[in-house]
């Protein structure tokens, strides 16, 4: 609720109140938001090869709280904000724009430690060696996102509405007694929580370790049989708690960092194939990582455009009482409320049946047809925005405030339509990464989530900037002006979309040639064929 209570109405604020132009407040709102999703790379790195995920999250928790309160003083205290008359806002002094973006990146810090730490910490307290609670754990991600999604659904209809028609004061400040409120609700359990032992002191060096050791061994013939390549006996990975992972068949140059020497000495072992297939799923990983950055550009629309293109519409609701434009985007999160327990009780159970695998579908499965879905809401935005433009011509609606005579519900299907991809795709992604993170590396693991969606946002801002300097360079019209109604963003929604077919077309072939992380389990449950089970292609 605090992270979405800022974000939706985000770019409302840096225009009305401190006047920002539309590309300026666009792209502050991407880096923002980019920050935020990008620094729990920070997080991730300090809790699985330092403090472990409680401690890392409980203090970066009060570091959100401090941001907070300060986000809250930016906008209420009346030396710390632009004074106002009559609704119309003085220009912030440099001080005053100096503070507020202060607190927004202090959360912005906050939330590198909290975001990676506090879904796997929650995913932890599951035992995968209990059938019972590996069966629990399948259905763990998708309500962990509802829930998330249910703060995200009091911020984008309540929180959007006080900001806008109370006080922003209020509208921050309401998030953060709740977020505080919430942490204490957090420690009261801590007695009864289970840590997840780190098995390796320094994982992030044993990762880095075996691409040198590969090159090193570059001149070396690889043998035919992958059982001759180095790996310790069962007895140590029973004794140590840690799991043995098998050989597969893909990036075979990395294979050559299991090498055996005849000369080998303490210093100079080579690595083991558990640790070179920690290596390989990094590096599948990172493949279907880069496909994810085009969806999350999409998903970043949500509080930008969209939400420029919404104040452009009729948003009353009645003869007095008139929508938010930024409001609409709870549309995204009821969607998904309603959609997941949906998918969790009926569409899992229907293909479970059908296909023997216990999630229903595989992990890249659910990517793919969150992907697919995104697309069609690319295609009804472009498809409603060349209709926006056709009745801006017909009724000669030139001025910037002028109202376009289209209800803002024409805008409804492409959130919606987002909101069903999100069950697959943003809840997919964030169990895909965790599912096949080496052991010892699930929260940094968890990252490629969040740093696809930063990336996501400084993606689309860079492509904000550049499209209307070119666009917009030698007296064009931007496609992107801070006159919406005498700009071209359809155009710009065009673009996207044939970025977004491509993009499918490159996943596609890389989840192709993915193959699934597979471990040594010294317990049988109900699921064995969870554990490398390749993918399928979407039909």
């Amino acid at each position: 609720m605090a992270f979405y209570g800022i974000a939706s109405n985000l770019v409302v604020y840096l225009t009305s109140q401190l006047h920002e132009d539309t590309v300026s407040s666009v792209r502050n709102v991407n880096n923002w938001s980019g920050s935020v999703w990008i620094t729990p790379l920070l997080g991730a790195y300090v809790a699985d090869t330092y403090l472990g995920r409680f401690w890392t999250f409980t203090f970066s928790s009060l570091i959100y709280v401090m941001g907070m309160v300060l986000l809250t003083m930016a906008v209420s205290i009346k030396i710390l904000k632009p004074s106002c008359e009559n609704g119309v806002c003085n220009k912030a002094s440099t001080s005053q724009i100096g503070f507020f973006y202060a607190s927004l990146y202090i959360i912005a810090i906050g939330a590198g430690g909290t975001k990676p730490n506090i879904s796997t910490f929650g995913a932890d307290q599951f035992d995968d060696f209990n059938p019972h609670e590996k069966k629990l754990k399948v259905s763990f991600f998708n309500w962990w996102m509802f829930s998330t999604f249910g703060g995200a659904l009091l911020a984008t209809i309540g929180l959007v509405y006080i900001q806008e028609n109370m006080s922003w004061g209020l509208g921050y400040g309401i998030p953060t007694v709740g977020l505080i409120f919430s942490l204490i609700i957090f420690y009261i359990g801590t007695p009864t929580y289970r840590h997840k032992v780190r098995k390796s002191q320094h994982p992030a060096k044993d990762l880095f370790r075996v691409p040198i050791v590969a090159f090193a061994n570059r001149k070396m013939e690889l043998p035919n049989d992958s059982s001759q390549l180095h790996e310790l006996d069962m007895q140590y990975y029973f004794t140590t708690g840690k799991r043995q992972v098998h050989h597969t068949p893909v990036f075979r140059f990395l294979d050559k960092a299991a090498m055996k020497h005849d000369n080998d000495t303490g210093s100079r072992l080579p690595c083991t194939v558990t640790q070179v297939e920690g290596a390989k799923l990094i590096t599948g990983m990172a493949m279907i990582w880069l496909v994810t950055l085009i969806p999350s550009t999409i998903w970043a629309q949500i509080n930008t455009l969209f939400v420029k293109q919404g104040t452009t519409l009729d948003r009353h609701l009645g003869s007095t009482f008139q929508i938010p434009a930024a409001s609409l985007g709870s549309f995204v999160t009821l969607t998904m409320l309603l959609s997941v327990p949906m998918y969790d009780r009926y569409f899992v159970p229907f293909m479970r049946k059908k296909t023997g695998n216990p999630r229903g579908i595989t992990l890249l499965q659910r990517l793919g047809t969150g992907f697919f879905i995104q697309i069609l809401a690319i295609t009804f935005a472009y498809a409603m925005e060349v209709r926006r433009m056709h009745v801006i011509k017909m009724h000669h609606i030139n001025g910037p405030k002028e109202i376009v005579p289209m209800t803002i519900f024409c805008l409804l299907p492409q959130y919606v339509l987002l909101g069903v991809a999100d069950v697959f795709n943003a809840i997919g992604l964030l169990e895909f990464f965790y599912d096949q993170s080496p052991e010892d590396m699930q929260s940094l693991g968890t990252t490629f989530f969040t740093s696809g969606i930063g990336l996501g946002n400084f993606l689309n801002s860079f492509l904000v900037t550049v499209v209307d300097k070119i666009t917009g360079s030698n007296g064009g019209k931007s496609w992107i002006g801070d006159n919406m109604n005498d700009s071209h963003l359809d155009y710009y929604y065009g673009f996207l979309l044939v970025m977004s077919v491509l993009n499918l077309g490159v996943f596609l072939w890389a989840s192709n040639r993915y193959i699934y992380k597979r471990e040594s389990r010294e317990m049988k449950d109900e699921f064995p064929e969870l554990e490398g089970k390749v993918i399928d292609l979407l039909p």
